[in-house]
């Protein structure tokens, strides 16, 4: 062998080592990571021993609602969509059978079982209007609220006095049974 050194390939140069504040850095980087590791399972451990997650800044399910979001969910909840759009026909009877009719006519109950609602009209002759009109206003429900929502509308009269049974009466009574015991 020679005594010439040998060339051998050039080593990458090493990355030098951190020392000092670098050094410092770095363990501080790692102490932190491991500090919010530790608090992460703690917290959990603790919501799970309070019963899941509570409230904190971030929004969830438990945060105050506007009422009428709070209702909307709870009609959607509890499967009160149909009854409640009957309601709302019911307020806005009006709009649906335009001033005239309703100024005559006003719906008294929905059954929803059978979908039957009942109108009472202050006269027997727009009573018999609208058991001719029914048909239309069926349909015209149907389109508002969804198909079969409403398969009939009953027409009641005008609601006439309470019956007396002659001139003079005890006060409170309740007709003619109540004399005899």
């Amino acid at each position: 062998m020679s005594d010439r050194p040998e060339q051998s390939a050039p080593q990458p140069a090493k990355a030098p080592e951190p020392s000092g504040v670098d050094l410092a850095r770095v363990a501080l980087r790692a102490a932190k990571e491991q500090a919010r590791a530790r608090g992460n399972a703690a917290q959990q451990k603790k919501q799970a021993r309070r019963g899941g997650l509570r409230s904190g800044a971030r929004a969830d399910g438990r945060d105050p609602l506007p009422l009428g979001a709070a209702i909307n969910r709870l009609i959607t909840e509890r499967g009160w969509e149909k009854p409640a759009a009957v309601g709302g026909v019911m307020g806005r009877w009006p709009q649906m059978v335009g001033p005239e009719v309703a100024l005559h006519c006003e719906p008294q109950a929905y059954d929803e079982d059978a979908r039957v609602l009942t109108v009472q009209c202050d006269s027997t002759a727009w009573a018999t209007q609208l058991r001719l009109l029914a048909p239309q206003l069926v349909a015209r429900l149907n389109a508002d609220l969804g198909q079969g929502t409403v398969k009939l509308i009953k027409v009641l009269g005008p609601g006439g006095p309470g019956r007396r049974y002659g001139q003079l009466r005890a006060p409170g009574s309740t007709g003619p049974g109540d004399t005899y015991g």
